[in-house]
């Protein structure tokens, strides 16, 4: 098992999760557990709901703005 970082992308916010990815030498390899993958699922859903306190409990959490056309 490796820590990596994802970043979860929705509208103009952006959450950065540490999860851990499961590296095997059969099947799809690297994956991740099914408890982290729901943690991306709830950070992903807290964003669609702008609950920004709800997805901060999993990571960082950012707000994107365009600075150049």
């Amino acid at each position: 098992m490796k820590k990596k970082t994802k970043y979860i992308h929705v509208g103009s916010y952006v959450a950065e999760v540490t999860v851990e990815v499961i590296e095997a030498n059969e099947g799809w390899s690297p994956y991740l557990s099914v408890s982290d993958a729901r943690k991306l699922d709830a950070v992903r859903k807290a964003l669609e709901n702008k609950d920004f306190k709800a997805a901060s409990q999993y990571g960082s959490v950012y707000k994107l703005e365009q600075i150049a056309p």
